[in-house]
């Protein structure tokens, strides 16, 4: 791999990188404590993400067990998750906040593969629009002389075949959330 295309490969994994934290945020039938990554707590007129106020933990599948370092903290937790797009009210006993998740809907686990497949076509449109841009890059350096038209050849075929490896590495991560999300 030249230098030329490598920044272009970074880019490209960053936003394979992207695509996997999005779906780690994506609720599937168990509990997982990433879907509470997106939530901050007022903490003292900051916003501070959730798991830096307190413990969480999953003593069971569909259990996840928020303890807050200071209680005055779970009002604060409980508004956080109430207002978030996690759609769980959570219950509070004044010690720890507990977030029993349901089973999921045929429904529901229909409307979250239509949400993982899009969220993989966004992340393909973007990997395809970095290697618009080499593509302009190269051949603007073509035309300036600063290499032949062998080397933009080369260039640009060394661009579709990484672009062709991460489209393929989208697909397998969107076909494996997929079955994730399916699977009861």
């Amino acid at each position: 791999m030249s230098n030329q295309t490598a920044v272009y490969e970074e880019k490209m994994k960053k936003t394979l990188a992207a695509l996997e934290s999005e779906f780690a945020t994506i609720r599937v039938g168990r509990a997982n404590p990433k879907v509470l990554d997106r939530i901050t707590v007022d903490y003292y007129g900051t916003p501070t993400p959730l798991n830096q106020v307190g413990n969480i933990t999953v003593p069971e599948a569909r259990l996840i067990e928020i303890k807050p370092w200071e209680s005055s903290l779970l009002k604060a937790i409980e508004k956080a998750i109430n207002t978030s797009d996690l759609g769980i009210n959570p219950s509070n006993d004044g010690k720890v906040i507990r977030l029993v998740f349901p089973e999921l809907t045929e429904e529901r686990r229909k409307e979250l593969t239509k949400d993982v497949k899009k969220k993989g076509e966004e992340s393909k449109v973007a990997i395809r629009n970095i290697r618009r841009d080499a593509v302009d890059v190269f051949k603007k350096q073509e035309k300036k002389g600063e290499f032949s038209e062998d080397v933009l050849n080369d260039l640009l075929d060394e661009i579709q075949k990484i672009t062709d490896k991460y489209i393929v590495e989208i697909d397998k991560k969107v076909e494996s959330k997929s079955k994730d999300v399916l699977s009861v």
